[in-house]
């Protein structure tokens, strides 16, 4: 007969409840989990029935966590940091050059400097298993928390992380929001933010960082946000957009090297400046794991040689 923690934590149900109180909708958590709403309600009730009382409850057509739930939820995840813990105990004692690492890495990146380092890398520890992941800052966040990626490429600060306790960041480089226009009468190389208000936009979706970056410098400078005429999720899409249309967006300093180089459009500096640091992120203590500790020392060394923006204009020119 099985004991009533081996009923709690069989058949994913944590990971089902945790999706559901990430959620908020069974709609969404059943699509996102890839099963059917009446058997995701199945496994929830079944919980339930397990821990003696309800965990959410309805007002209207809206869901809430229950005092039992905010319990369960904050078991749960007390139970995942203890089984990561663990797990990057257990790997601290594994080799520098076997086994794998995985990275994930911001989708709106440009990320050929880090495509190039792992070729290098490849060559000399070839031992080494190495899987990127081009992910949403959702996606990222949720990889970190669930050990599913050991390290994250992304941009910093993220107001939007609130606990940060549990994670550590290493710094790349710092990048620049560079303005692309195509406007002949625009000479100046740099303009300031309510000059920029005179033309459309093309920008990323609202929801992403660099977008959140953009609204809250003008936000400071008591401006309205520049008014965006389509959105896209890549900086390729974006830059393509605008150089076919005649709009105007910014980009970090990286994509510009390496994509604006022949002059395809005009660029400014904006001026106050928006500036953030591309970097590493990964929970505390993966530093230490051999091949994670090997990983980032050799892409220091790398960096130390010649600098990211200088590889990218190399990487471009080739």
């Amino acid at each position: 007969m099985k004991t009533k923690q081996e009923n709690i934590f069989s058949s994913k149900t944590l990971s089902y409840f945790l999706q559901l109180a990430e959620t908020m909708s069974y709609t969404q958590a059943a699509q996102i989990l890839g099963i059917t709403q009446p058997a995701l309600t199945q496994q929830i009730k079944k919980l339930e029935r397990t821990v003696g009382a309800p965990l959410f409850y309805s007002v209207g057509k809206k869901l809430h966590l229950s005092d039992a739930g905010y319990t369960m939820l904050d078991a749960t995840h007390q139970i995942y940091e203890t089984l990561n813990q663990a797990t990057d105990e257990i790997q601290m004692s594994t080799s520098a050059t076997q086994g794998e690492i995985n990275i994930g890495i911001l989708a709106s990146i440009e990320d050929s400097v880090i495509s190039q380092f792992a070729t290098a890398y490849y060559r000399k520890h070839n031992g080494i298993k190495l899987t990127t992941h081009m992910l949403t800052r959702k996606e990222i966040w949720e990889r970190l928390e669930n050990n599913t990626i050991d390290l994250a490429v992304m941009y910093l600060p993220d107001e939007s992380i609130k606990n940060w306790k549990p994670y550590e960041s290493k710094r790349i480089c710092q990048e620049d929001l560079i303005f692309l226009h195509n406007d002949n009468k625009i000479k100046q190389k740099k303009i300031n933010l309510k000059d920029t208000l005179q033309h459309p936009w093309v920008t990323y979706p609202p929801e992403y960082y660099l977008n959140e970056s953009i609204s809250e410098a003008y936000k400071n400078a008591m401006l309205d946000a520049p008014n965006s005429v389509s959105y896209f999720a890549t900086p390729g899409q974006i830059f393509n957009f605008a150089a076919q249309t005649g709009v105007c967006t910014a980009l970090p300093m990286s994509f510009v090297v390496a994509h604006n180089q022949d002059g395809i459009m005009k660029q400014a500096l904006l001026e106050p400046g928006i500036s953030f640091d591309l970097s590493f992120v990964f929970r505390k203590g993966k530093d230490q794991i051999p091949r994670i500790s090997n990983f980032l020392k050799e892409i220091d060394n790398y960096l130390r040689e010649e600098d990211y923006i200088s590889r990218l204009t190399k990487i471009n020119k080739k």
